[in-house]
């Protein structure tokens, strides 16, 4: 003992407050560098879930209403420099947990409630909108990341399938609003159109709820649509959504593998499973073999919608309205291609596969 208080003496007393007043300033530069862009996305994300009270904006989820006010804020007042830091982790860190967190919304007994045929009209329905869309991008001129992101909002499960995509194809960051404001365009038309065709068309409540689940492009827009034509439609509507949620996972890991093989530099390329993926498919299996209380559900449904909200929210933070229309109508054209292949394909396995 008497050595350690030897040796601590010996230490310049100069030198540990030097030390200490270097931790003090390491600790408050990561503090106000991350904090004030916090709040300014949680800011942002609580008036996108107020909105929803207003007439006319129920309709739309928390994720897109903080898009648009993203935008709003920083291209009318401007983002502040001392934001970035906090924006940047809204951004990457939360939207990766977010994505992970969705793996509470589904078990592999849902799956497998709708049959052999239901999951793959499904599966089929996402390859073929998926490869149509990158086809079609690539015929009229469009960016290939931005038309990865558009095929994988589509295709699987809108903004967040979005988000996920632009993990592994890095695009910029007015690529993912565009792409973001594009599908939900066409998934809200979707949404109010497609209940009512389903008379029209012939479609019973499994064909129809079938049908939603495949075709339309976010989560909740499918509710919304499924249960407007009845309990049995909107429940094997949820289902067919949440089976095209669990795809996200295959198809990142796909899109992480053409990524890699692209590169021509293989220590550079990103890794073929991203953490976020591989944890999104642990939850799926725990969900499936454990029975988690409604409540745990509840508050895991909850954190997913705050966080995706507050990266979309981040998004907007960082989205340039000019980079936005020097993309043109060419990608909005895509999304419109998409979203009309989607339907008419998905509707013909319906009704005759």
């Amino acid at each position: 003992m008497s050595s350690l208080t030897h040796i601590a003496n010996d230490i310049p007393k100069s030198l540990i407050s030097a030390e200490l007043a270097q931790g003090r300033k390491s600790l408050n530069s990561v503090w106000n560098g991350v904090v004030p862009g916090i709040v300014l996305v949680a800011m942002i994300s609580g008036v996108a879930f107020s909105a929803r009270n207003v007439s006319g904006f129920a309709l739309l989820s928390p994720m897109i209403l903080a898009v648009v006010a993203g935008m709003i804020y920083s291209n009318v007042l401007g983002t502040p420099a001392h934001a970035k830091a906090g924006i940047a982790f809204s951004q990457r860190r939360l939207l990766r947990f977010a994505i992970v967190l969705l793996g509470f919304q589904l078990t592999l007994g849902q799956m497998v409630s709708i049959g052999a045929g239901g999951v793959g009209i499904v599966a089929l329905t996402l390859g073929a909108t998926f490869l149509f869309t990158i086809t079609l991008g690539r015929l009229i001129g469009v960016d290939a990341k931005l038309a990865q992101l558009i095929a994988a909002g589509t295709s699987i499960c809108g903004a967040s399938a979005i988000v996920a995509t632009n993990i592994v194809t890095d695009a910029r960051d007015e690529d993912v609003t565009y792409a973001v404001a594009s599908i939900t365009l066409f998934g809200t038309v979707a949404m109010l159109g497609f209940p009512l065709l389903a008379p029209v068309l012939g479609l019973d409540q499994h064909a129809f709820g079938l049908w939603a689940g495949a075709s339309i492009h976010e989560v909740a827009q499918v509710i919304g649509a499924g249960f407007q034509n009845g309990t049995q439609s909107g429940e094997t509507a949820t289902v067919a959504k949440l089976t095209r949620v669990a795809m996200l996972a295959p198809m990142v890991v796909a899109l992480g593998l053409m990524a890699r093989r692209k590169s021509r530099d293989q220590t550079a390329a990103r890794p073929p499973m991203p953490w976020f993926v591989a944890a999104f498919v642990a939850v799926v299996a725990l969900n499936s073999l454990v029975t988690v209380p409604p409540e745990v559900k509840s508050a895991m449904a909850l954190a997913t919608t705050i966080m995706l909200t507050m990266g979309l929210a981040a998004m907007g933070l960082q989205a340039d309205i000019s980079q936005l229309r020097s993309r043109g109508l060419r990608p909005l054209a895509l999304a419109f291609s998409a979203f009309l292949f989607i339907g008419c394909f998905s509707l013909m396995l319906v009704k005759f596969g």
